[in-house]
C-alpha cells in the first residue's frame, strides 16, 4: 500500500468514492507526487508513471493536472469539515466538542500527512474557479469551529477577547501538524490530538 493510501484520512479507503480503480491510482499517484515535488514541478507524466499508466490514460480520466488538484482538494476539504461537524453536533459542554473537534482535526492531519499536505497548502495552485470553491469550504470550517468557540463565551465556559482571531490561531495550529508530523517522531496521531485538544482549551482559558 502506498504512503497516500495509508495516511488519507488515516486509513487504506480514504480514496474509496474515487471510481473507477484508475482514476483512484491516478489521484493517490498525484497526492504523493504533489506532496513530494509541488504542484508546479509535477508533470502528467510523473503522475502518470506512479500510476503504472501512460500519459494518454490519465487524461481519459482527468481533462488536466489542475482537475486531478481539484479533485484531491475538495475531497480533503469535505472530510476535514465533515469531521468538524460531527464534532460540533456532538453532546456535551462547549469545551468537550472543542477538544473532540481539535483532536480529531489534528488526528486527521497526522494519519493523514501526505494528503493533508497537499490539501492544506497548494490552494495557490488552482484557478480561480476552482479556488473559490475551496475557499468556501474553508470558511465553513472556520465557521464550525468559530461557531464552538461562540458557545463556550455565551456559556461563560471561555474567555475570549477576539473570537475571530482565536479561531485562526486554533486552525493554524492544527493544520500545520501536517507539516511537520513524522511517524518515526516520538508521538502518535491520537498522543498530538490530546496534546493539540489540552493546548486549545488552554487558550481558550476553558473552566
Amino acid at each position: 500500500m502506498s504512503t497516500a493510501e495509508e495516511t488519507a484520512g488515516g486509513e487504506g479507503s480514504a480514496w474509496g468514492e474515487v471510481t473507477p480503480d484508475a482514476a483512484r491510482r491516478l489521484l493517490i499517484a498525484a497526492v504523493e507526487a504533489f506532496a513530494e515535488r509541488g504542484y508546479h514541478a509535477t508533470t502528467t507524466r510523473d503522475i502518470a508513471g506512479r500510476a503504472g499508466m501512460s500519459p494518454a490514460a490519465l487524461y481519459i480520466h482527468y481533462k488536466t493536472k489542475e482537475e486531478l488538484l481539484h479533485r484531491i482538494s475538495r475531497i480533503g476539504h469535505e472530510k476535514a469539515l465533515e469531521i468538524l461537524r460531527a464534532a460540533s453536533a456532538r453532546e456535551g459542554s462547549a469545551a468537550e466538542r472543542l477538544a473532540d473537534a481539535v483532536s480529531s482535526f489534528v488526528r486527521w492531519h497526522a494519519g493523514g500527512r501526505t494528503t493533508a499536505r497537499v490539501v492544506q497548502y497548494e490552494l495557490d495552485s488552482l484557478g480561480p474557479e476552482a479556488r473559490a470553491e475551496i475557499v468556501g469550504l474553508r470558511r465553513q470550517v472556520d465557521a464550525v469551529v468559530r461557531g464552538i468557540i461562540e458557545d463556550g463565551v455565551a456559556s461563560g465556559e471561555f474567555e475570549v477577547r477576539d473570537v475571530q482571531g482565536t479561531t485562526l490561531a486554533v486552525l493554524s495550529l492544527c493544520v500545520d501538524v501536517a507539516r511537520w508530523f513524522s511517524v518515526d517522531g516520538p508521538w502518535t496521531p491520537d498522543e498530538v490530538g490530546e496534546l493539540y485538544a489540552d493546548l486549545v482549551l488552554r487558550m481558550v482559558a476553558a473552566k
